[in-house]
């Protein structure tokens, strides 16, 4: 049997190596501008930060490369690449260049999140420089000016470390909350689909188990009546593959393909209405009021609560009296749907906790509405839906 850690690592073994060049050069690029700008100004000045000016040693040219070098860790140890930085400054003839890396190394680590190490050493440098490097190798504290001039560009420069800081962070927070964003309607979309998937194919589907029956049972007795059936299966099959195809169409985003039929919605119930009857159903419709302009995902709730109720009247119910009533409202549009069957006490249809109950719920509740599904105190089930219209628009 083929080793996973052996091939796994073959895999690691073959990623292109250009990938950590690159990140390698950009480590590299900074500590190698830094170490050629502090050697050379050091080969030409004699810039010392206070102390009296002197020829340097071979320590404080060592310390002019440990800076830069130490720099190369800077994203990975932030916090030790500071302190390196800041022991190379403490030599009494060190050129006033070596501090250039401790600044460079300050900021990286204070952006990084590494504040309170970052604030320490800054106020270190500060009293080093000011009063402790004159005490240790015996010469002048720097006069007063000079010393308000240093805490001034060091507070100029711890501020610009925290503006920085506090800019990345809130960049991060909004990419975070985009991506937060992101998968939640990227959710909201694939329970949406869910739900139309479980609409379309349960609805037809069961008018399709229910006319095969049908033709089967008939077949020999009533041919007329069996061909009726086949008739209503190729509807059925029809208006499903459709709806089917235009979902599938709008998920590939194809803007050259037009979806084949409309979207489901109040002006097509009459269709639902029909291929229902075709599968044996009887369903009396009933429509008050005059309809205002609806927004299509109210269309789309009402035609989706009324199909899979007549789904669950056909799985459920046997063949049973269907009465669909449809009412329309300034505020919102009422839809019910009772049944006079015999519906099974423990199926998921009957307690209201299938699926199909769910789906139907939650397609109400998103639109600021309710939904109420159980029996009915004479007998049968009820399916009764509030769709706000305003919350739509």
């Amino acid at each position: 049997m083929r080793d996973p850690d052996a091939a796994l690592a073959g895999r690691t073994s073959r990623v292109p190596a250009w990938p950590r060049t690159l990140s390698l050069r950009r480590d590299l690029a900074l500590p190698l501008v830094l170490l050629a700008g502090q050697l050379i100004g050091a080969a030409i000045s004699t810039w010392h930060l206070f102390s009296p000016a002197g020829p340097l040693g071979p320590v404080d040219w060592v310390l002019l490369v440990v800076g830069p070098v130490a720099l190369i860790a800077r994203h990975r140890h932030p916090v030790a690449v500071l302190w390196v930085t800041f022991a190379a400054m403490l030599s009494p003839a060190v050129s006033g260049f070596a501090h250039v890396s401790f600044v460079v190394a300050f900021f990286v680590a204070a952006t990084a999140g590494k504040r309170y190490a970052a604030w320490l050493a800054l106020a270190l440098a500060f009293v080093w420089r000011i009063w402790l490097a004159p005490l240790a190798y015996g010469y002048g504290i720097p006069s007063l000016p000079d010393i308000l001039l240093l805490a001034g560009w060091l507070l100029a420069l711890a501020i610009t470390a925290e503006a920085t800081r506090i800019r990345a962070e809130r960049v991060a927070v909004t990419r975070a909350s985009r991506q937060m964003e992101q998968h939640r309607q990227q959710s909201e979309e694939r329970l949406r689909v869910a739900r139309d998937l479980h609409d379309v194919v349960g609805h037809n589907i069961s008018l399709i188990n229910v006319q095969a029956n049908m033709g089967l049972d008939l077949m020999d007795s009533q041919p007329e009546q069996a061909r009726a059936a086949l008739s209503a299966i190729k509807s059925a099959s029809k208006e499903a593959l459709e709806e089917l195809r235009t979902m599938l169409t709008t998920l590939r985003q194809d803007d050259e393909v037009a979806p084949r039929s409309p979207a489901p919605g109040i002006d097509r119930l009459p269709e639902l209405f029909e291929l229902t009857r075709a599968a044996g159903l009887s369903v009396d419709v009933e429509i008050t009021g005059k309809a205002p302009p609806l927004p299509a995902a109210v269309q789309l709730a009402a035609y989706r609560i009324i199909q899979e109720s007549l789904t669950n009247v056909a799985r459920h119910a046997g063949r049973a009296r269907v009465m669909v009533r449809v009412s329309y409202h300034d505020a919102d549009v009422h839809v019910e749907i009772d049944n006079d069957g015999t519906a099974r006490s423990d199926g998921p249809a009957a307690i209201g906790t299938g699926s199909g109950i769910t789906g139907m719920r939650e397609r109400a509740t998103t639109l600021g509405g309710d939904l109420f599904a159980g029996f009915r105190p004479g007998g049968g089930f009820r399916v009764s839906a509030r769709l706000p219209v305003g919350s739509a628009r």
